[in-house]
């Protein structure tokens, strides 16, 4: 991947919330809160380059010239976390079709573990964003660029909240000609394969629930 292809997105507004979203006091709902608006101002980036097409719009005074998407849009959420990152992305592209990929990282080797998908056989999308908030290792989300490809989605996106040098590094191996967009890239992972300085786990933080593994 060229350096170009992995786009860390720099705004006033990206930096407040990541603080907010890295805080340990941060409540459940605030930190729902502040992940969708990172994943609105990250959206704006990431879809920079979907394609549109001129149609007729009829104002209340005239009739005037307008562009609307000319593409199917799919939205993939890693579940569970992924899931944070969907609502302000459908706020933007109502008409976004939602396939969900069940994607867990096996604590003990750090390699992910597919078990929930419903992609059909056919008619691929023509353009995904794969919705993740942290990318660590790579894995996961290389896991679904291999998936949605094998579908056949000819264009594909990573939008993710927070990254590891280590996660760019396998996702620039893996996928040269998938785009990166993220909000932050962090100094590394600790021995754990978890991210540094990092937020924590988002799925417990965002939806309220407590590791009973740990």
């Amino acid at each position: 991947m060229t350096e170009q292809r992995v786009n860390c997105v720099s705004h006033p507004l990206i930096d407040h919330h990541l603080a907010l979203l890295r805080g340990a006091a941060t409540s459940s709902s605030d930190f729902r809160r502040s992940a969708k608006m990172l994943a609105t101002l990250l959206a704006f980036s990431a879809t920079h380059d979907l394609t549109t097409e001129e149609t007729l719009v009829r104002t209340p005074l005239t009739e005037t010239r307008g562009k609307i998407l000319a593409q199917r849009v799919g939205l993939v959420p890693v579940l569970r976390a992924g899931l944070l990152m969907v609502d302000p992305l459908l706020d933007l592209i109502p008409a976004a079709e939602v396939w969900h990929l069940g994607i867990f990282r096996d604590e003990s080797t750090a390699q992910p573990v597919h078990y929930y998908d419903k992609l059909p056989a056919d008619r691929p999308v023509d353009a995904a964003l794969i919705l993740d908030p942290m990318l660590a290792t790579g894995g996961t989300v290389t896991m679904v660029v291999d998936r949605l490809r094998a579908w056949g989605v000819p264009s594909i996106t990573i939008c993710l909240l927070l990254s590891a040098p280590e996660g760019i590094e396998a996702v620039r191996r893996h996928c040269p000609d998938v785009a990166v967009y993220t909000c932050a890239v962090d100094e590394r992972l600790n021995d754990l394969k978890y991210i540094v300085p990092g937020l924590g786990d988002a799925g417990d933080r965002g939806f309220n629930t407590v590791r009973t593994d740990s």
